[in-house]
């Protein structure tokens, strides 16, 4: 993130037709503009898609992001989910190094981060960690990158708290 900016978790309520996608993408890569991550899944409407995203800027380049969202017609409404009370979630495997000593370690600092060990074999562990994108990054640090094999995450889904809603 840039040392005078803040994180924007960006959701977007889109129509689900093919290349939209590919559009929202271009406006970013045209402008110069990174994403750190990006999901897009159906909602309860078969016609709409969320695509969350998150970027970090200062407030203009944010507010830059959202006007040029809704400039692409199949964009329904674009929220900050970080400006106001929100909840997300990240899904992360990470397959880890795990011999000897090492196995109860780890065992234990998955227990710590309440992940699950779903995959083991004589020489590794694939632990499955769901949460706050925070929580996935002091886990890998708690676990040190000399274990670590592959990391593998989903990208942030958000959603507002209370009955406000992204549709209205």
């Amino acid at each position: 993130m840039s040392a005078e900016g803040r994180r924007a978790i960006i959701s977007v309520l889109l129509e689900n037709e093919s290349g939209v996608l590919s559009r929202v993408v271009g406006l970013f890569s045209q402008r110069g503009y990174n994403i750190e991550t990006l999901t897009v899944a159906p909602t309860e409407d078969e016609t709409l898609s969320r695509l969350t995203m998150t970027t970090a800027g200062n407030e203009a380049h944010i507010e830059q992001v959202i006007k040029q969202l809704y400039k692409i017609v199949e964009v329904v409404k674009v929220q900050d989910l970080a400006e106001h009370e929100h909840i997300e979630r990240e899904i992360m495997l990470i397959k880890l190094k795990a011999t000897g000593v090492e196995r109860d370690e780890i065992k234990r600092t998955t227990d710590v981060f309440r992940g699950q060990i779903v995959d083991i074999t004589p020489d590794t562990y694939t632990v499955q960690v769901v949460g706050p994108s925070a929580k996935l990054t002091a886990f890998i640090r708690a676990v040190g990158n000399t274990r670590i094999l592959e990391v593998v995450r989903s990208g942030v889904s958000g959603i507002s708290r209370g009955a406000r809603t992204l549709a209205g």
